[in-house]
């Protein structure tokens, strides 16, 4: 039987937030919503969404006096993101 897809990662927009992740250390708001192409309150919900659930590690700082707000993706997002991929493997195989 085919295995459940995480709803979390199941979302467009989150998907796309992991997967940046998943080839950075971090990535600041600002690249994200370039690589993206979200709106800036999209993706700031998006964000906590997956703050939330624990899966990225968001740090809010100054950059010269400007807000800056990195993210990181955690263990728990790593392995919900490698979950993700291998359920989606069993609905493309072909028996």
């Amino acid at each position: 039987m085919f295995k459940e897809l995480d709803p979390l990662l199941h979302s467009e927009l989150r998907l796309k937030i992991i997967s940046l992740l998943m080839g950075v250390e971090s990535a600041e708001f600002n690249w994200l919503l370039q690589q993206t192409g979200a709106t800036r309150g999209n993706l700031s919900v998006q964000i906590s969404k997956l703050k939330e659930a624990g899966y990225i590690e968001v740090k809010k700082g100054f950059r010269k006096n400007y807000p800056l707000t990195t993210c990181s993706i955690t263990e728990k997002g790593t392995r919900a993101f490698e979950e993700y991929v291998e359920a989606l493997k069993e609905y493309l195989k072909l028996k």
